[in-house]
């Protein structure tokens, strides 16, 4: 047993810290949970669940959708531990369930229902949670997870006063500033079974409904909560009106249903089975996860097992509890997506609105997590991979295209460029095997090369996003996307030419030459918006003249998109003038910011320009000033495992700023002396650099004990059968190692 539990969690345990794990004892799910606004705080939550798990379980301290999550550190009541399927703070809910547990009347209410409780009777790790809610005469609140069932746990400590559950189905649309007003409240069902001892229900909450091309009308959440105790009395509710002694309730807004306990009763366990297909299915997914007469702490060990399987591939020495923390939690976050989402090998599309056969994953913010997330999984879960690519094409096949921002149901369509091309390259270019690559490149060359529908009509802003709009005239012509055409015109361009860039890698890859070429000189097209007169990158107009430096942007603005040419560094570094010019416009740009993806590969390409210590500089800085282990330790929000895997990489010393080259640029180790990594089904990568934690710049560097001089190293040096080993001696002052 590791003494870590004791460190962080004092009295509580030993028995939810089984298996011995230094590695998952540092993870803090808190990390990147404060802060008053969704950029501000990370947009984590304390959840539980296994690696990939399609429901994350999470304490409530308020109502969530689009743009808050159901957990904020800041606040000081829990209303109801949620199976959430919001899979990132700037996306909705999709069929949820919410359990509470109370003594006394029963309170469906939410405000109402909320109990205070303290973060020093609070216990968050990556495979159980426990609170103390109210005093003394309260409630202790336990929760674990596996993939689809929840497993609760709840002790009555008020002997005077009769303990209940409620399972709450529905509660009323929130309708946000972009929505329409006239939406119509969620109606659900609960039915009550007390031979069985369970509550069942369906939750058809989709809060990306205004969203996507797809109805997914038939979409919905499905659960069977099923107790170890009795019933003593039971009833429904719609609202805050209780209906006693009634079973069902159909189709009804803000639906729940309570099950009250006999008088002296102190514990009472629940598993609660989820499913997107049916109350049959989550049924069965209850009865293959977590039988009857499991324990809570067997199912917490055999979560926490999953997680240390993955995060005991991943050994440090050096560095502070700060630091390993900050590490292993960003291992953590960048192993929740994308997540599954079939359930006993089917699962439900919302591309089609039917049950399939076959594994499927959903979650996919590819905008932002084409850049490091996916590479990172493809270092440290590579098992995953195929499936991952798979499920994007079955999505293709019923949909008729490869994912943009796939959320639970369906597309929600929202985002810019087809970056699902560059998913398919890396992954084919560092030997990704396993899915069918005659038809991924069937997909991405229909997504380079197929307008969306009404394209010369509609500008595609915000939430109505479609793949490559602007493909049907000015692109195919011009080269570039008319900023009066098309909303945020500038970052398509750039976004379309580094796309084009992946669909030739593939092409090359599949045998397609010819295509190789065409795409390849396609993906100049950057070069058409480049201003020669202000030297930023601008969005023009039809006409060929220059809209403005502030128009046509995505979420950054002319200094970070100018930059933003991770296919052709080289090109251009001679727009700009040379290695020299592009330094000094990167001095001039170099803030710090950090918050948003399109700034992620920046201080990498100082690198590349002849000024390496100049990255490891700024990459030091931001790992340090972006990245803690407090509840505001992430800067923006984690945008689906982006900004951890940004770190991750970083803390290695290296980073993939062209994803799709699989190539890396060398920065420099962080904090630590050493990493190890063991790469499944491959050797170990360890990168030893000594004093890192107070050397910034690189002196030298050997691999495998020879010299290397390059800036740049290719996958396949990091995954060689036999191993590999970086040892970088550091230095406390700037150095000319890759100059």
């Amino acid at each position: 047993m590791t003494a870590l539990w004791r460190t962080f969690y004092g009295p509580y345990g030993p028995a939810f810290f089984d298996p011995p794990s230094a590695a998952v004892d540092y993870v803090d799910p808190m990390i990147g949970n404060g802060g008053d606004t969704p950029n501000g705080s990370g947009g984590m939550i304390p959840s539980v669940a296994p690696p990939f798990g399609m429901t994350r379980w999470t304490a409530m301290t308020r109502q969530n959708y689009v743009s808050v999550h159901p957990y904020n550190y800041s606040q000081t009541s829990i209303h109801g531990f949620i199976g959430t399927h919001q899979p990132a703070i700037w996306m909705g809910e999709q069929g949820q369930v919410v359990v509470m547990p109370g003594q006394g009347d029963v309170t469906p209410d939410f405000d109402e229902r909320g109990m205070p409780f303290s973060h020093a009777h609070e216990i968050s790790t990556a495979s159980y949670y426990k609170v103390e809610l109210g005093d003394s005469a309260g409630i202790t609140a336990e929760h674990s997870a596996t993939s689809r069932v929840g497993h609760l746990r709840f002790t009555f400590h008020n002997k005077s006063a009769t303990p209940y559950v409620l399972l709450q189905a529905t509660r009323k649309s929130v309708i946000r500033w972009w929505e329409p007003d006239n939406l119509d409240d969620n109606l659900g069902d609960v039915h009550i079974d007390p031979s069985r001892r369970e509550i069942s229900g369906r939750n058809p909450e989709r809060q990306d409904r205004i969203l996507g091309p797809n109805k997914a009308e038939h979409c919905a959440g499905y659960f069977v909560a099923r107790f170890d105790t009795p019933f003593h009395s039971f009833g429904t509710a719609s609202g805050s009106t209780l209906s006693e002694g009634e079973k069902s309730k159909v189709d009804a807004s803000e639906a729940s249903a309570f099950v009250r306990f006999a008088a002296g009763t102190q514990r009472v366990d629940v598993r609660i089975g989820v499913s997107f297909i049916s109350i049959a299915q989550a049924r069965a997914n209850l009865d293959a996860e977590i039988s009857d007469g499991t324990t809570l702490e067997k199912t917490a060990y055999r979560t926490r097992t999953a997680w240390a399987e993955k995060l005991d591939r991943l050994q440090v020495e050096g560095g502070d509890v700060d630091r390993r923390k900050t590490f292993y939690t960003a291992a953590f976050h960048a192993l929740q997506y994308p997540y599954e989402q079939s359930e006993g090998g089917r699962y439900y599309s919302g591309y089609d609105d039917s049950v399939h056969v076959g594994d499927s994953y959903t979650g996919y913010s590819i905008w932002d997590t084409y850049r490091a997330e996916w590479g990172w999984l493809i270092l440290l879960a590579p098992e995953r991979i195929p499936g991952m690519i798979q499920s994007m094409l079955q999505d293709y096949k019923e949909g008729g295209w490869l994912p943009m921002w796939k959320s639970t149901c369906c597309e929600s369509n929202i985002m810019i460029a087809t970056h699902a091309d560059s998913l398919i390259a890396e992954a084919m270019v560092k030997g990704v095997e396993g899915f069918n690559t005659q038809l991924a490149y069937e997909a991405i060359l229909k997504d380079a090369t197929v307008p969306p529908e009404n394209d010369t009509t509609i500008q595609y802003a915000d939430r109505e996003e479609a793949l490559r709009a602007g493909l049907t005239s000015v692109y195919e012509q011009s080269g570039y996307v008319a900023n009066e055409l098309h909303t945020e015109s500038a970052s398509r361009t750039l976004g379309y030419a580094y796309d084009d860039y992946a669909v030739s890698i593939v092409a090359d890859i599949v045998g397609k030459h010819d295509a190789a070429q065409f795409f390849r000189a396609r993906s100049q097209n950057y070069r058409k918006i480049f201003n020669q007169h202000t030297g930023f990158m601008e969005a023009r107009l039809s006409s060929g003249d220059w809209a403005g430096p502030d128009e046509g942007w995505t979420e950054g603005d002319k200094w970070a998109y100018t930059m933003d040419v991770v296919h052709d560094i080289p090109g251009l570094i001679e727009l700009k003038g040379g290695n020299e010019s592009f330094v000094e416009f990167m001095d001039e740009h170099f803030d710090g910011d950090h918050t948003n993806e399109p700034s992620h590969h920046i201080p990498y390409l100082y690198a590349l320009a002849g000024a390496p210590w100049k990255a490891q500089e700024r990459i030091r800085a931001i790992s340090r000033s972006d990245y803690n282990s407090t509840p505001v330790g992430l800067s923006g929000n984690e945008d689906c495992g982006q900004m951890s895997a940004w770190f991750l990489y970083s803390a290695l010393g290296f980073y993939s700023v062209n994803p799709a080259s699989g190539e890396y640029v060398i920065g420099a180790p962080t904090t630590f002396d050493r990493i190890s990594i063991a790469l499944p089904g491959r050797g170990k990568l360890v990168v030893n650099a000594p004093g890192a934690g107070t050397k910034p710049y690189v002196r030298s560097l050997r691999i495998n004990g020879q010299p290397w001089s390059s800036v740049v190293v290719p996958h396949h040096v990091l995954v060689q059968p036999g191993g590999v080993t970086f040892d970088f001696e550091m230095s406390e002052v700037p150095e000319q190692w890759g100059v």
